[in-house]
């Protein structure tokens, strides 16, 4: 019996998928760690709720001419990833990305209901790995904020969980308090 081996994509044939149009544009997938997945599920309400709010809250805290705020964009972490995060806050300016996906972010946020375990497991796994110093899974199913910092290897040293009341200070910008309720839908 020959022993089955599966595809590992790289994130260059991902994107020549949908530049060829083999990928619909409004498909939900993502690179990770060369397997192409497809989103969990429609988002609910709340979910995008919760990603429009965590948007104007990070834009309101991280400079325009220092950084920018991405929502649903893609990463490219390494040759065989290239996750889409609900937000992601990148060092430059939207100008900085005009040729290239940026390959670092200093804050990735998830938002999670039916991604949890997901979101807590492979996507932590990979952060980490990238060097993301600070990953948030807002977790609309206990409505907390899960914190993660300091990656080493394929995980985080360090995991906070912080109620509605609680603030949290961002690693790039921890001059500044954010109140977790205003994540929260």
């Amino acid at each position: 019996m020959e022993a089955v081996q599966t595809y590992r994509w790289t994130r260059e044939a991902f994107e020549k998928l949908a530049e060829v149009g083999l990928i619909e544009p409004d498909a939900r997938l993502e690179l990770v760690d060369g397997e192409i997945l497809q989103k969990m599920s429609p988002q609910s309400s709340r979910h995008a709720a919760a990603i429009r709010r965590i948007e104007e809250t990070l834009r309101s805290v991280f400079p325009l001419d220092r950084y920018d705020v991405r929502v649903q964009l893609p990463l490219a972490l390494g040759p065989y990833s290239e996750p889409e995060p609900d937000v992601a806050v990148v060092e430059g300016t939207l100008d900085d990305y005009v040729e290239a996906h940026p390959s670092t972010a200093v804050l990735v946020v998830e938002v999670a209901d039916a991604s949890l375990q997901f979101d807590r497991t492979r996507k932590a796994a990979l952060y980490a790995r990238a060097g993301i110093p600070d990953y948030w899974i807002v977790n609309l199913l206990d409505g907390v904020l899960e914190v993660h910092r300091q990656p080493e290897g394929d995980t985080y040293r360090e995991r906070l969980v912080l109620p509605s009341q609680e603030r949290v200070r961002p690693l790039a910008r921890p001059e500044v308090e954010i109140a977790v309720a205003e994540l929260l839908p």
